[in-house]
């Protein structure tokens, strides 16, 4: 994988990961996928490796991604789902070709057809995100507490009470800047 690139920030489920690929929403944002080979990068990484993408192809995943980040942020809210936002995530779910697998560990693992194409992978993420946000896994989801992320994250803590997307980045970012703002406020015994 290239280096210049920021990191992918993965998790456990596909769909949430997938809209993770743009952070920072409501801050200074940060495209994780900005050339189609970054799109095919984060693809193989997620079990989804494909032979080729076009910047059209690029394209239709952000779509994708930007109307399930759309749908589960209305979920996690529990707000109507956005119309627009489901069609997109019904119409790409439908139009790909890729088979469930079961693995040697007792585990589902989506497989493509031979000529794996982007539309294909899409598909996956696509189906993933209607388990997800159609509550049929056990978790919930939930936006991250800082206010310049707000990713949508699906919640499988035991309480189900998770504040952060992703602790090493936002959580720990939450936590200097209150302790930073405590510091200031309290600076401890003068001389």
């Amino acid at each position: 994988m290239r280096t210049e690139f920021p990191d992918f920030r993965l998790g456990k489920v596909l769909a949430t990961s997938f809209t993770g690929t743009l952070s920072e929403r409501h801050g200074d944002s940060v495209e994780r996928i900005p050339t189609p080979q970054r799109l095919m990068d984060w693809l193989a990484v997620s079990g989804l490796a494909v032979d080729s993408c076009t910047p059209a192809q690029l394209e239709l995943a952000r779509e994708l991604r930007e109307s399930i980040h759309a749908a589960a942020t209305a979920a996690a809210v529990q707000d109507a789902l956005p119309a627009a936002a489901v069609q997109v995530i019904n119409d790409f779910s439908i139009q790909g070709r890729a088979a469930a697998v079961l693995t040697p560990e007792g585990e589902r693992r989506w497989q493509l057809g031979s000529a794996s194409r982007v539309e294909d992978a899409l598909s996956v993420i696509a189906a993933d995100a209607v388990s997800v946000i159609a509550g049929e896994r056990d978790g919930k989801l939930a936006l991250c507490a800082s206010p310049t992320c707000r990713a949508a994250f699906f919640d499988t803590s035991q309480s189900r009470t998770r504040k952060w997307c992703d602790m090493n980045t936002c959580g720990n970012r939450q936590k200097k800047a209150r302790f930073h703002a405590n510091r200031r406020k309290d600076p401890g015994p003068t001389s």
